[in-house]
């Protein structure tokens, strides 16, 4: 792992895999079962759990938890504090959970603070707005914003809102 930064207060479990070139940033916790692309930030504060995938060139931002169920491709931000789920049915008492898988596709964005709820799919180059939460699938290049986060506009790959015609 020498072609990695990995700060001292960070803890990566024996059998994570770490893509080259990554920064793993101050108090990070990578669990064992895990994979972390190449050319990567994870920030402050963040933790990945097992069996979570993140592709190539993220930028997961300061206090986020990525845990087991969610599926991060390449090219990914995930905004300071956003929040992941992996159960539908969340009970504290609850023996029998299952993990509910979240896909977050290629390009897309998820801005500061937002909620994703598992189950869904966040489409290629989308984007959601600081502190929306996502409770249904996300088609690409869209914008949604709220809560729950509905469509607001088309964005081009970079970003930009696309005008719409009606």
């Amino acid at each position: 792992m020498s072609d990695i930064f990995v700060h001292s207060s960070s803890h990566v479990e024996k059998g994570a895999q770490i893509g080259k070139e990554s920064k793993i940033w101050i108090n990070v916790q990578i669990r064992s079962t895990s994979v972390v692309g190449e050319n990567c930030i994870i920030s402050k504060d963040v933790y990945i759990d097992e069996n979570v995938k993140i592709g190539n060139r993220c930028k997961i931002q300061n206090g986020v938890s990525v845990y087991h169920g969610v599926t991060i491709e390449d090219d990914v931000f995930v905004g300071p504090n956003a929040c992941f789920t992996n159960d539908k049915i969340p009970r504290a008492f609850n023996q029998d959970w299952n993990i509910t898988k979240t896909l977050i596709k290629k390009g897309a964005s998820i801005g500061a603070n937002a909620t994703i709820v598992c189950g869904i799919t966040v489409g290629e180059y989308s984007m959601i707005a600081a502190g929306s939460v996502v409770t249904k699938d996300v088609k690409a290049y869209s914008l949604v914003m709220g809560n729950p986060a509905k469509h607001y506009s088309y964005v081009d790959k970079s970003g930009n809102k696309i005008n719409e015609k009606n």
